[in-house]
């Protein structure tokens, strides 16, 4: 199974790829069978990215990164919040793919920043970018601001969005997933013919029962039947 991440991150180290990496553990810990893992690093691909633009013509890094996202069987995307919205860089990678690329495949989306203030950037930017992709967007996207490093609440969220994309891409791909559980129907009662419930007056009450019908001896009675036995 192929799973590949795309990082926006500008600066090295930088939080958007520590978060896309964690992200990526933590998904492929829970695929069942061997992971490719592919990173691309969109910093790298700048130079290639604005020459797509102008000449139409990817280049040999940008071609591979491509042919990356074309073939993934789940994707990890992750950019640093610029101006309340995705990077740019991030963006013009997207926009130079094929309009057919994403269709179907499952994307998991995440984000980092330095406030809080800007997490709805996964709401109002990426989830509509990818939807207008058509790609399968996971349910749980990440958002990392700079005070969520180390507190409680971002493992959760990054265990939570992996299993999710872990599922989507079992499902998609047709790998195995651990058979649901399976419940017991319970024994059939072992009594005789159930016993009509009687009223005050010794008459069928309005929960009457029949022993014909269906197979356990029991019959729904229409409620016309019981607004009759009310008025005796």
């Amino acid at each position: 199974m192929k799973l590949v991440v795309v990082s926006a991150g500008l600066s090295v180290p930088s939080s958007t790829r520590l978060l896309a990496d964690r992200l990526a553990a933590a998904t492929a810990g829970r695929v069942s069978g061997p992971v490719d893992l592919r990173v691309v690093e969109l910093r790298d691909l700048a130079v290639e990215i604005a020459h797509n633009f102008t000449n139409g013509f990817p280049g040999r890094a940008l071609s591979a990164a491509i042919d990356d996202v074309t073939s993934a069987d789940g994707l990890i995307v992750v950019t640093p919040v610029f101006s309340a919205s995705y990077s740019g860089l991030f963006k013009s990678f997207f926009d130079v793919l094929d309009k057919d690329v994403l269709a179907g495949k499952p994307v998991l989306i995440a984000a980092t920043g330095g406030t809080g203030r800007h997490s709805l950037v996964l709401e109002h930017a990426l989830r509509p970018l990818f939807a207008y992709l058509r790609a399968v967007i996971v349910p749980t996207g990440v958002y990392a601001a700079s005070e969520d490093w180390g507190a409680e609440g971002l493992a959760e969220r990054i265990e939570r969005a992996a299993g999710e994309l872990a599922v989507l891409m079992s499902a998609l791909t047709g790998a195995s997933t651990p058979p649901p559980a399976q419940v017991r129907p319970p024994a059939p009662a072992e009594s005789g013919p159930a016993v009509p419930a009687q009223g005050s007056s010794g008459s069928p009450g309005p929960v009457q029962v029949a022993a014909a019908g269906r197979e356990d001896g029991f019959r729904v009675v229409p409620f016309e039947e019981q607004l009759a036995a009310l008025r005796v």
